[in-house]
Protein backbone atom coordinates (compact mmCIF):
# COMPACT_ATOMS: atom_id res chain seq x y z
CA UNK A 1 0.00 0.00 0.00
CA UNK A 2 2.78 2.45 0.89
CA UNK A 3 4.10 2.17 -2.75
CA UNK A 4 0.48 2.95 -4.16
CA UNK A 5 0.82 5.77 -1.99
CA UNK A 6 4.36 7.03 -2.72
CA UNK A 7 3.82 6.66 -6.75
CA UNK A 8 0.23 8.10 -6.12
CA UNK A 9 2.17 11.44 -4.43
CA UNK A 10 4.74 11.38 -7.19
CA UNK A 11 2.10 11.16 -10.06
CA UNK A 12 0.23 14.63 -8.47
CA UNK A 13 4.37 15.85 -8.02
CA UNK A 14 5.45 15.22 -11.64
CA UNK A 15 1.95 16.24 -13.68
CA UNK A 16 1.29 19.25 -11.39
CA UNK A 17 4.75 20.37 -12.39
CA UNK A 18 5.53 19.79 -15.61
CA UNK A 19 1.76 20.95 -16.56
CA UNK A 20 2.15 24.31 -15.07
CA UNK A 21 5.65 24.78 -16.52
CA UNK A 22 4.42 23.51 -20.26
CA UNK A 23 1.64 25.75 -19.94
CA UNK A 24 3.42 29.05 -18.43
CA UNK A 25 6.86 28.35 -19.57
CA UNK A 26 7.83 25.73 -22.12
CA UNK A 27 10.23 27.71 -24.10
CA UNK A 28 12.54 28.05 -21.51
CA UNK A 29 13.29 24.68 -21.06
CA UNK A 30 11.42 22.13 -23.31
CA UNK A 31 13.17 18.90 -22.88
CA UNK A 32 13.08 19.10 -19.18
CA UNK A 33 9.52 19.85 -19.19
CA UNK A 34 8.65 17.30 -21.36
CA UNK A 35 10.71 15.11 -19.38
CA UNK A 36 9.06 15.77 -16.01
CA UNK A 37 5.72 15.36 -18.16
CA UNK A 38 6.37 11.46 -19.29
CA UNK A 39 8.07 10.70 -15.49
CA UNK A 40 4.37 11.86 -14.42
CA UNK A 41 2.48 9.41 -17.01
CA UNK A 42 5.01 6.76 -15.93
CA UNK A 43 4.31 7.19 -12.65
CA UNK A 44 0.83 6.76 -13.22
CA UNK A 45 0.83 3.64 -15.37
CA UNK A 46 2.64 2.12 -12.43
CA UNK A 47 -0.11 3.49 -10.10
CA UNK A 48 -2.45 2.17 -11.92
CA UNK A 49 -0.75 -1.33 -12.63
CA UNK A 50 -0.51 -1.54 -8.79
CA UNK A 51 -3.39 -1.05 -7.99
CA UNK A 52 -4.95 -3.30 -10.82
CA UNK A 53 -3.40 -6.19 -9.30
CA UNK A 54 -2.77 -10.02 -10.79
CA UNK A 55 -0.18 -11.00 -12.76
CA UNK A 56 -0.46 -9.51 -15.57
CA UNK A 57 -0.44 -6.16 -14.08
CA UNK A 58 2.64 -7.18 -12.15
CA UNK A 59 4.33 -8.07 -14.57
CA UNK A 60 3.49 -4.73 -17.07
CA UNK A 61 4.84 -2.95 -13.26
CA UNK A 62 7.96 -4.87 -13.08
CA UNK A 63 8.53 -3.69 -16.74
CA UNK A 64 7.57 -0.17 -16.65
CA UNK A 65 9.46 0.71 -13.18
CA UNK A 66 12.67 -0.86 -15.02
CA UNK A 67 11.86 1.65 -17.47
CA UNK A 68 11.48 4.15 -15.03
CA UNK A 69 14.60 3.54 -13.56
CA UNK A 70 16.72 3.41 -16.68
CA UNK A 71 14.72 7.26 -17.37
CA UNK A 72 15.86 8.20 -14.05
CA UNK A 73 19.79 6.77 -13.95
CA UNK A 74 20.16 8.33 -18.38
CA UNK A 75 18.53 11.59 -17.48
CA UNK A 76 20.49 11.72 -14.10
CA UNK A 77 23.75 11.37 -15.81
CA UNK A 78 22.73 13.66 -18.57
CA UNK A 79 22.32 16.72 -15.86
CA UNK A 80 25.35 15.94 -14.38
CA UNK A 81 27.52 15.24 -17.42
CA UNK A 82 25.73 18.91 -19.95
CA UNK A 83 23.92 20.66 -16.97
CA UNK A 84 23.38 23.18 -20.01
CA UNK A 85 20.86 20.81 -21.73
CA UNK A 86 18.94 21.42 -19.14
CA UNK A 87 18.53 25.12 -18.39
CA UNK A 88 15.90 23.72 -15.41
CA UNK A 89 15.25 20.88 -13.55
CA UNK A 90 12.98 18.01 -14.51
CA UNK A 91 11.81 15.14 -11.61
CA UNK A 92 14.47 12.89 -12.59
CA UNK A 93 17.27 15.86 -12.94
CA UNK A 94 20.70 14.63 -10.12
CA UNK A 95 18.74 11.29 -9.93
CA UNK A 96 15.80 12.94 -8.42
CA UNK A 97 17.77 15.11 -5.92
CA UNK A 98 14.64 17.83 -6.13
CA UNK A 99 12.64 15.14 -5.01
CA UNK A 100 14.67 13.69 -1.98
CA UNK A 101 16.43 11.03 -4.48
CA UNK A 102 12.72 8.89 -4.29
CA UNK A 103 12.53 8.96 -8.13
CA UNK A 104 15.84 6.42 -7.80
CA UNK A 105 14.71 4.78 -4.84
CA UNK A 106 11.33 4.05 -5.91
CA UNK A 107 11.89 1.98 -8.99
CA UNK A 108 14.49 0.07 -7.29
CA UNK A 109 12.01 -0.74 -4.21
CA UNK A 110 9.14 -1.51 -6.29
CA UNK A 111 11.07 -4.27 -8.50
CA UNK A 112 12.58 -5.62 -5.24
CA UNK A 113 8.81 -5.82 -3.87
CA UNK A 114 7.23 -7.05 -7.05
CA UNK A 115 9.47 -9.81 -7.44
CA UNK A 116 9.38 -10.73 -3.64
CA UNK A 117 5.71 -10.83 -3.21
CA UNK A 118 5.66 -12.66 -6.16
CA UNK A 119 7.59 -15.60 -5.25
CA UNK A 120 5.88 -15.43 -1.76
CA UNK A 121 2.32 -15.65 -3.15
CA UNK A 122 1.30 -11.97 -2.03
CA UNK A 123 -0.95 -10.51 -4.69
CA UNK A 124 -0.43 -6.37 -5.77
CA UNK A 125 -2.12 -3.46 -2.81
Amino acid sequence: MLLVWLYGVMVVGAVSRSAVQIATEFDKAPLAYSLSAVAGLVYGFITYSLVRGGERARRVALVCCAAELAGVLIVGTWTLADPSAFPDATVWSDYGMGYLFIPVLLPITAMFWLRTSRKQGVSAP
